[in-house]
């Protein structure tokens, strides 16, 4: 007899996806928090995620998959347990960020084998990646986990912190919500939280600025300083064709 084939994206899954189709005037408009939605289940954007997107939202596989492809926050390969993005980007770079990566690389590879970009370790509990840009210049070099920060961070520190997530610890970020894993923070990017008020407030509330983020305004505050203001200069006219 002929097992059955497995079922990827169950009730629970399509009930989801109608929910954030249900969201929109246009249903293909649901298409990027959908991709977020099955990488909460399977870690990845697979072919079988591609099809059930484009089933869902009544598009073809390859106009789901340009947009797939398009992006670098949607995995093609299984991702580990975390996400671990280092930004080597000028600043985080130039601040260390490139010898955080190099180290990463090889601490959690070999100096024979290194780990490479979006590669995952043996344990399957980290992927490690090198991001362009993680926006937090004022707090470089800077590692995001499961897209949560970690800032002014140091060799050292790097390698404690993905030493923790390979002993199933979840360091609190510097800023953002406690750390989940990487299928749990892609179901909340989905747009699905817990109906629970407290357990809702327990998930996303931490904090969402640093003490060198505020300092330039606090500074004008103190001394009075604004914006000049700006004059309302009309615009030129256009020459009618």
């Amino acid at each position: 007899m002929t097992a059955a084939p497995e079922v990827i994206f169950d009730e629970d899954i399509v009930a989801k996806a109608e929910n954030l189709i249900a969201r929109y005037p246009q249903s293909r408009s649901a298409l990027l928090p959908m991709l977020h939605l099955v990488q909460s289940v399977q870690g990845y954007v697979s072919q079988e995620g591609i099809s059930f997107c484009a089933t869902q939202l009544g598009l073809s596989d390859a106009e789901v998959s340009a947009v797939a492809t398009f992006y670098t926050m949607y995995k093609r390969r299984p991702c580990g347990e975390h996400l671990v993005s280092v930004c080597t980007n000028t600043l985080c770079a130039a601040m260390g960020g490139d010898a955080i990566y190099k180290k990463l690389q090889t601490h959690l590879g070999s100096e024979e084998k290194p780990l490479g970009h979006n590669e995952t370790d043996e344990s399957g509990k980290i992927t490690l990646e090198h991001a362009e840009c993680l926006a937090a210049c004022d707090l470089a070099p800077v590692i995001q986990v499961n897209y949560e920060y970690f800032d002014n961070q140091t060799e050292d520190k790097a390698v404690a912190l993905v030493d923790a997530l390979q002993a199933g610890k979840k360091p609190q970020p510097t800023r953002g919500a406690p750390l989940t894993d990487f299928k749990g923070a892609e179901l909340q990017l989905a747009g699905f939280f817990p109906d629970d008020p407290v357990q809702y407030r327990a998930d996303i509330d931490g904090p969402s600025q640093a003490v060198e983020t505020l300092r330039g305004a606090q500074i004008a505050q103190e001394r009075g300083w604004t914006a000049p203001v700006m004059d309302d200069v009309p615009l030129p006219e256009v020459e009618k064709k």
